[in-house]
């Protein structure tokens, strides 16, 4: 009769426990990246609803000392001033298609005294040790700017060192100058009037969903494939088990297997065949003696 008793010994035991391990994994690998897939569909529409929207003056939306909000981040702002040139800041390693280069920050010193940080664009270049010096400058005197509203960066990215860093961050820049600056920083989109130089233009960020979705799918059906493949396997062995009362182990099938492959063997018939005939000639032999022997006493008999 069948059963599945096999499944209380320790090699199914530790078999599924492995399944079931590995079936969460996948489940929560799944989840995760159905939950980034939502995030970013979320990050997308604030971009859609406020990279085309008329510009807002920056004194309206940023504030000295306070971040700015991720809901108003790629806000249109506006903002009038002064480039202070000579606290120009180099944001390293930013890479354009593979193209090593910088990030140029420079603050425009508002009426109010109060300045805004101004990312002016990129700029290709090797020379990671690039100074102020080296970028083209911004429009003299006062100058009206547009741009898109961005949160400060955070982490050790954002340490200021010789007018340098790696990523922008209002407080630790606004520290480093000596400067009261508004939170956050403007990706510039025009400026007038216009630079003898330009840099190049900042890139908005793409808008599409990313491979979130699929990612999750995979880990979902990684996760159903371990599944169904413990329960056929399960299947096969309770089969396997009422057709001949125990499973056949690999290891006896391959024993088994190995004599069979021997038993055909040329030289393994050749020598059956000498040992048969061996034996027919030994036991000829015997007859004759036996005949010899039966003759001889015959002989002594009749005398």
């Amino acid at each position: 009769m069948r059963s599945f008793r096999f499944l209380l010994s320790r090699r199914w035991a530790l078999f599924a426990a492995a399944i079931v391990v590995v079936a969460y994994a996948t489940w929560w690998l799944g989840g995760w990246q159905f939950d980034r897939l939502a995030d970013r569909k979320d990050r997308n529409a604030i971009v859609r609803a406020n990279e085309d929207g008329p510009p807002t003056p920056a004194g309206d939306v940023m504030r000295t000392g306070r971040g700015v909000s991720e809901d108003d981040e790629w806000s249109r702002v506006t903002a009038t001033g002064t480039y202070a040139v000579e606290d120009t800041v180099i944001v390293r390693y930013r890479t354009r298609d593979g193209v090593a280069g910088i990030d140029v920050v420079v603050p425009l010193v508002t009426s109010s005294g109060t300045s805004v940080l101004v990312d002016r664009g990129w700029l290709q270049t090797e020379n990671q040790g690039a100074t102020p010096a080296d970028v083209p400058s911004p429009p003299p005197g006062q100058v009206t700017i547009n741009g898109w509203l961005r949160v400060d960066g955070t982490g050790d990215s954002t340490l200021v060192t010789d007018q340098s860093t790696r990523a922008v961050n209002s407080t630790a820049i606004g520290e480093a100058l000596e400067r009261e600056v508004y939170g956050g920083f403007v990706d510039l989109e025009s400026e007038d009037p216009a630079p003898a130089t330009s840099l190049a233009p900042v890139e908005l960020p793409e808008l599409d969903n990313g491979p979130h979705f699929f990612y999750g799918l995979q880990w979902w059906f990684f996760g159903v494939l371990a599944i169904f493949g413990f329960f056929y396997l399960m299947y096969d062995e309770w089969r396997t088990a009422g057709r001949g009362g125990t499973p056949v182990r690999v290891e006896e099938h391959k024993v088994k297997t190995k004599k069979v492959r021997q038993s055909n063997h040329p030289y393994v018939r050749a020598r059956r065949e000498q040992e048969a005939r061996e034996a027919a000639e030994a036991a000829e032999a015997a007859e004759a003696a036996e005949a010899t022997e039966r003759k001889a006493a015959e002989s002594s008999s009749g005398a």
